[in-house]
């Protein structure tokens, strides 16, 4: 399970924990679904008693009553099916593990090699520049995907019992389908995520070892020196951790472009 998601599986525990919220959202989602049931039945009725009608909207509300009574254990196991997928897809969490070689790396170059990059010319300061920009930018562009990532899905969790509980209501349907299709597209994070990493690793881009000795980023930027080569990297790969959100959506909707 990559990091984002450990981080939102906490999330989920302190929302349905003691004192949690979802008791309540339950009790407001059952409300709401007997009073669309009711106006179902009267529409029915209106409508000379169509028993076709009632026999499609009872059946829409028993589903409705039972997503709704164990609505924690469904988004739970959607959830859990998704992550799978994506650690199927890949085991490896690339970002996490980028951050951890980075930061391998600038330890092992030292504060005195800093000191005479910084001092000995112009070149040499643009290019700890450079590596401190990367160094910084990739940390905050995970740290950024990780908490919207959780704020996606809380509020999804949170607000999932009283949109449903719209489905069946005539005229304001289409909030609960468009909810349906958010959940996709926020399980869809971890898919896009698990498939950068396959990316990765079939341009040997995954480990900062072999793309040092190959001097390269899969055959881009060759000649740079090895920090300009990380530094770039990491540039690159905090523009794709930002793109991930963007991606899934265009992906599930159909809007590739």
């Amino acid at each position: 399970m990559f990091f984002f998601e450990q981080t939102f599986q906490t999330v989920l525990n302190g929302i349905d924990g003691a004192g949690g919220p979802m008791g309540a959202i339950t009790n407001i989602a059952n409300a709401i679904l007997l009073l669309c049931a009711l106006f179902a039945v009267y529409e029915a009725y209106a409508r000379g008693g169509d028993a076709r009608m009632i026999g499609i909207a009872a059946a829409k509300f028993l589903i409705l009553g039972l997503v709704v009574s164990n609505y924690s254990t469904i988004f739970r196991n959607v959830n859990g099916a998704f992550n799978q997928v994506a650690a199927t897809v890949s085991p490896n969490d690339w970002a996490n593990d980028w951050m951890l070689q980075v930061n391998q790396y600038f330890n092992g170059l030292g504060n005195a090699n800093w000191f005479n990059l910084v001092v000995s010319s112009i070149v040499a300061l643009v290019s700890v520049l450079v590596q401190l920009i990367a160094a910084v930018l990739f940390p905050i562009a995970l740290l950024i995907f990780t908490i919207l990532y959780c704020l996606y899905g809380a509020v999804l969790y949170a607000v999932g019992p009283m949109v449903l509980a719209l489905y069946p209501a005539f005229g304001v349907g289409q909030l609960a389908r468009s909810y349906l299709v958010n959940v996709f597209v926020f399980h869809a994070w971890g898919i896009v995520y698990a498939l950068f990493s396959v990316l990765l690793t079939a341009i040997n881009a995954q480990s900062l070892g072999a793309m040092l000795a190959a001097n390269s980023l899969g055959g881009w930027f060759q000649g740079a020196s090895g920090a300009l080569l990380m530094s770039l990297a990491s540039i690159l790969f905090a523009i794709m951790v930002a793109l991930i959100p963007f991606l899934a959506r265009r992906i599930v909707t159909g809007e590739i472009g």
